[in-house]
This record gives structure tokens, sequence and C-alpha cells, in this order.
């Protein structure tokens, strides 16, 4: 699977600032230090990496796991009682392995990793994986969530070669797949941060190749997150579903949990 770039992406950043230079030749995207009138742009602010609209329009998009959402997901989110973990199998005493292959901006992932999950994450656009990267190692530097970044780890490469090549020491229990998926409705109201990501990564189009080496690598069941009405992934009907308002879970079971 190639990483896809819908649009311009430049980094900003002034004369003096290294960790910008250093990350816009290791993307490979153009540096500039004047804010360009179009594209996306990638630029640190309060030590935080963030994207944004060039033009404005809205404001910028990291990844920070100790506040917004993500903090209120931790406290507030209903913990087992989530459809995700019960989808992903947290029952119990039971905490399985993760695979996060789709891991976007790592907002489920790190519920996962909440609830006592290891969760391994992949994401193949690479300035999203770097956005995740920074998210992380902030998380590494937070005194109060610190344990929690010690479960998860941030791999390598697409989903795709991530799964076919797997080098970590055990395989994950339970592979995670939440796709993109086309944006349909003129009139649907999308959230700025949902917006602006879907403008970076674009619909997910090969989705459908992920199921069968997700099925092969879990050692336990693949969880695939779809909108409610959406086809089967790849056709193929799951072993059972757990249905949510807006979207559903589509569970793969392999093997069951044992307590």
């Amino acid at each position: 699977m190639v990483a896809q770039q819908l649009i311009d992406i430049c980094v900003y950043a002034n004369q003096k600032d290294t960790q910008a230079q250093d990350l816009a030749i290791r993307l490979g995207i153009p540096l500039t230090n004047n804010m360009p009138n179009s594209g996306l742009v990638l630029a640190y602010h309060d030590q935080a990496l963030h994207i944004l609209p060039a033009d404005g329009r809205s404001g910028g998009v990291g990844v920070d796991f100790a506040v917004g959402k993500s903090r209120h997901r931790r406290l507030y989110g209903g913990g087992k009682g989530q459809q995700i973990a019960k989808a992903i199998g947290v029952r119990g005493t039971i905490r399985p392995c993760v695979l996060d292959a789709t891991a976007g901006l790592g907002g489920d992932a790190f519920v996962l990793a909440g609830l006592g999950c290891f969760v391994y994450l992949a994401e193949r656009q690479p300035v999203v994986r770097a956005l995740l990267a920074d998210g992380l190692t902030r998380l590494h530097e937070a005194d109060e969530l610190a344990d929690l970044a010690h479960h998860m780890q941030l791999l390598s490469g697409d989903a795709l070669s991530v799964m076919q090549a797997w080098q970590q020491i055990e395989p994950p229990q339970v592979v995670y797949l939440d796709p993109m998926f086309p944006h349909l409705g003129k009139t649907a109201k999308v959230k700025k941060e949902m917006a602006l990501f879907r403008e970076l990564v674009g619909p997910d189009e090969d989705a459908d190749q992920l199921l069968a080496p997700a099925i092969a690598l879990a050692t336990h069941r693949v969880v695939v997150k779809r909108p409610r009405l959406a086809p089967d992934l790849a056709a193929q009907k799951p072993t059972y579903r757990l249905q949510g308002k807006a979207n559903r879970y589509d569970v793969y079971v392999k093997a069951s949990f044992n307590n």
C-alpha cells in the first residue's frame, strides 16, 4: 500500500528551528521560511507538531494524548463497557495484545492502552506517522501518563508490509482495522479535525487488501470498524457484529480467549 499525498505539504520553520528542518529532510518534503498561500503546512507550536491549512480556514491538528478528546475518552469513555473494548475482547483479566494497523491519530490505540492492552501502531501516511511519533514522545514525557506510553509502540511502514513481514517476537492476538471510508453526503457535518485528516490522507480505496493478511497474522481475532451501513470489508461476512448509532465493529474470530 503506497502512502497517499493528495495536496501540497511543506514544513514551515524559522532559520533557527533545527527540529523542523530535520523533519523536512526526514519526510522528503519542502521547507519554507514563509507561510504559503495554499496547501497544508507542518509546523511546531509550543514544542508540539501540528498540521494546518495554509489559508487559515481552520486550526491545526496534532496528537496530544494528555488533553482534549483523548483525555475525555480516557476519563469518561466508559472503560471496559465501550464497544471497542468489547470488540477487541477486553473482559475480566483479558487484555489482548493489539496491532492497530490503521492507527491514524492514535485515538483508539490510546483508549486500548488505557484499558491495559499493549498496542502496536502502524500508519502508512508519513506525515500522520510523524504526528503520531511526536505525540508519543510527549506522552513519554508526561509524568502522570508516561506509563501508558509504554503500552504503545509505533512501527515503521504501512499496514500491509508490517503484517506480511511481522518482526516482533510474538504475533498480535488482535488486528484492528479502521480504514478511511469514502465520505458521502454533501450536507453531512464533519468535524474540522476529521475534514483536515481526510484532506491529508484521502479514502483507503485499497482497504479490502488488508483483511486477508490481518486474519493470517492475528492469533485470536480481527476487528474492523466500519460505518453502520458500509459493505463488509473485502465482501467477507464477519463472525458477528457490534452495532452502534453511526459505526459498527465487525469481528472475525479465529480462537477464543481464555481467562
